[in-house]
């Protein structure tokens, strides 16, 4: 297969509409269609900006590269055991310019290809002007998404605001400076925001508002004004052949910037109807889970509606149910969750790797638990080092003993679910991903639910927002105000008062860690904050998957590496510029340690 780059996806997409003898959509009964016809009828514009959303990313099977979501298996919140994921090749720190899957570059330039023709055309289209205007704020919308999924892949890259002709000279495109990308997708943004509403109907879900405009706002600002981007000496010497550099100085006004435009998302969106979900019940596990399974709930400002995900819930689910078992967290993550007293359980690790036990927090690693968790987050009988967690805990991760579908779990060796009983698809580090699965699908009967990727939500922006004004300020009020928030919403107490800065910083990673698990964002998180080598590098834990022969052997409960990862520092923190670019354009100057 040609490797797909650059120059072809700015090209493909549209390329076939420069000429009104040649099609560009699938032919439709008795008739082709060129770019006139396409901009002279609504139907066939609206069909033209559906094709410009299809360039957003599915992410939620994590395991498959058409997804174009490696990060979370390529993070230290997961191990996925089926080996033809992309993400082993992250983890082994066998990658290279030469691989091309999964191409989110080529992807989303061909988005941008599509966004550019539509914006340049959609005026001919004779329609209500009201909604001509939404199209286009949607439109500006995804050409800025579409530019920030590359920028925190690759950092400085093209930027693509205009369709490129097929006889200009294409070996005139440089990457952009890094913060002047930011700069545009920002000013993007602010352009659809001043377009779009602040809410659809329900028959539009899905589609772009003006919540989702601020909400990218601050995630790339954030980026921005984060040490990958902001003032990185690693990254100082990285010029254009012209001697631009690629990589600013360091500018402390990026975090005051990126604080302001979260909390004015968070102010606007709140006046509007916007809020952390709390389900009717209140109850602190099913607030945090149903965030995901409600689909279009108050929290979301932004959501991919992926239809049936029969792979995605397959992989998430137990054997014995049908399922494949491949979407394993890892011990680290386990251990990130608090107690329900907001002591952390593990303080740190030994040099062999057992962990050293915070004696406040009333973890411990042996023992069974006599009674079931009052509100049956677990049942009696299951380890000692799962009772009294976070309500989060039980919302997002399946362990041994917990139950599922009414069912006992059972991942130590001879169990149901165990590796005994397992042929290729099997739970390789004695947890499973709970959190986004629908639970009212059912395998055996094959029925299967919708599924909904959530891309950004009010959560995340009062995360932001209290990062960059810890930043910014140190921990004032604010800073507290919207952690606790969060906090309170899953049951867990607030921050201890008189925190410094620097445990603030510390406290807020750990928040995000856990609030925004599996969503894609601790790949990046741990990037943005350049600590991705004591996390992404190493061993990984789980469970002895290959002891126990019943729910309280102590055999299985052993901590055990499952992986030791690789993660090279500068070289691992950005992408390698695919050689296909490099060889269609020498001028295209490759990532440092590629």
């Amino acid at each position: 297969m040609k490797k797909r780059n650059l120059i072809f996806k700015i090209l493909i997409a549209g390329a076939c509409l420069l000429s009104c003898e040649r099609d560009f959509l699938e032919k439709q009964p008795d008739e082709n269609l060129d770019i006139d016809k396409v901009f002279s009828e609504r139907q066939f514009a609206e069909g033209f900006l559906s094709s410009v959303y299809h360039n957003m990313p599915p992410m939620l099977e994590i395991s498959r590269w058409e997804e174009r979501n490696p990060f979370t298996g390529a993070s230290d919140e997961m191990e996925i055991t089926w080996t033809g994921a992309y993400s082993h090749l992250l983890n082994s720190g066998a990658w290279s310019p030469a691989d091309f899957h999964p191409d989110v570059w080529g992807f989303m330039y061909e988005g941008i290809r599509k966004t550019n023709i539509f914006l340049e055309n959609i005026d001919r289209v004779p329609m209500d002007e009201r909604d001509k205007e939404v199209w286009k704020g949607e439109a500006i919308f995804l050409r800025a998404y579409y530019h920030f999924n590359i920028m925190k892949m690759y950092g400085a890259v093209p930027i693509v605001d205009r369709t490129i002709k097929l006889d200009e000279d294409f070996s005139k495109i440089r990457r952009n400076p890094v913060d002047k990308v930011a700069e545009f997708i920002a000013s993007e943004c602010d352009k659809a925001i001043a377009i779009l509403d602040w809410n659809v109907e329900p028959i539009d879900y899905g589609r772009i508002t003006k919540a989702a405009a601020m909400g990218l706002k601050s995630r790339v600002l954030l980026y921005m004004a984060s040490p990958l981007f902001n003032g990185n000496p690693d990254y100082r010497n990285l010029k254009n052949d012209d001697g631009t550099r690629l990589f600013p100085d360091y500018d402390a006004n990026r975090w005051a910037q990126a604080a302001a435009a979260a909390k004015a998302c968070i102010d606007g969106a709140e006046q509007n109807g916007y809020g952390l979900y709390y389900s009717p019940t209140n109850d602190p596990m099913d607030n945090y889970q149903k965030v995901f399974t409600i689909r279009n709930n108050r929290e979301v400002l932004l959501a991919r509606n992926n239809g049936v995900k029969q792979h995605f819930e397959r992989c998430a689910n137990p054997t014995s149910y049908g399922g494949y078992s491949i979407y394993c967290p890892t011990q680290g993550l386990v251990d990130a969750y608090e107690m329900n007293n907001g002591e952390k359980p593990i303080s740190g690790y030994n040099s062999d790797g057992s962990p050293i036990i915070n004696p406040q927090s009333g973890y411990r690693e042996d023992g069974f638990v006599a009674a079931k968790h009052p509100k049956d987050y677990y049942p009696a009988g299951v380890s000692n080092m799962y009772i009294n967690r976070d309500p989060r805990f039980y919302a997002s991760i399946t362990f041994a003993g917990s139950r599922w579908k009414n069912a006992e779990v059972q991942f130590w060796f001879t169990g149901k679910d165990g590796r005994e009983k397992a042929g290729s698809d099997y739970c390789i580090s004695g947890y499973l991903m709970r959190k986004m699965v629908n639970h009212t699908s059912n395998i055996p009967q094959n029925q299967f639910g919708l599924n909904t990727w959530v891309e950004i939500r009010l959560a995340e922006i009062y995360l932001n927002y209290a990062e960059a004004l810890n930043e910014s300020q140190g921990p004032v009020a604010d800073v507290y105000k919207y952690l606790n928030l969060i906090r309170t919403r899953s049951g867990m107490p607030d921050l201890p008062a008189g925190l410094s800065k620097e445990s603030m910083r510390e406290r807020i990673q750990q928040e995000r860690r856990v609030e925004m698990a599996f969503e894609a964002q601790r790949y990046f998180d741990v990037r943005r904050w350049k600590i991705a080598r004591s996390y992404d590098s190493g061993p990984i834990y789980g469970m002895n998957i290959m002891a126990g022969t019943h729910l309280k052997d102590p055999a299985y409960y052993k901590r055990t590496v499952i992986e030791r990862r690789v993660f090279t520092s500068p070289k691992h923190y950005l992408w390698p510029i695919q050689i296909g670019e490099i060889e269609k354009n020498p001028y295209m100057v490759q990532n440092v340690g590629w």
